[in-house]
């Protein structure tokens, strides 16, 4: 099993990262990838991500490996950024690879569900006012994070 995860302050070319993990993903049946980008409008210009060095990518790292283990994927890759991004770039790349499609379906998801409710990275959208506001998981984020964490998510 091959797990890779990542915080970058540099662009995501989803597309170059992907091709590279599909490419290295020989042997798998299913490459299922997801590309969260920042959304604007309401007056969001950007999103601000901060991390803190070391608990941040142990906390990644972790989230992947649990993910990885649960769904017996045979790649797992979560590369998330930090710093300034503006609306329309990629904040967060995961991809997994597996035998069969439920499972690199599953863990993609999951791992996002996760990335998004329990990973160590705090958030702030800027506005175009010049103002600035720090965004906490929501409901929905709990809820879906907790359908893994309370059965199986689906899986057999």
């Amino acid at each position: 099993m091959r797990i890779e995860t990542r915080l970058t302050t540099e662009t995501i070319d989803a597309t170059r990262v992907l091709d590279r993990f599909t490419k290295a993903a020989s042997g798998a049946g299913a490459v299922v990838s997801f590309t969260g980008i920042v959304r604007g409008g309401d007056g969001v210009t950007a999103l601000e991500l901060d991390h803190y060095p070391g608990m941040t990518e142990d906390s990644i790292e972790t989230l992947a490996q649990e993910t990885a283990d649960r769904f017996r994927v045979s790649s797992l890759l979560a590369v998330h950024r930090t710093g300034y991004i503006p609306a329309g770039e990629t904040v967060v790349f995961v991809a997994a690879a597996a035998e069969h499609r439920r499972a690199a379906f599953q863990a993609a998801d999951c791992l996002m569900d996760r990335l998004k409710s329990e990973a160590a990275i705090w958030k702030r959208e800027i506005t175009a006012d010049g103002g600035a506001r720090r965004i906490e998981p929501h409901d929905k984020d709990h809820e879906d994070r907790r359908r893994w964490m309370e059965d199986d998510g689906g899986h057999r």
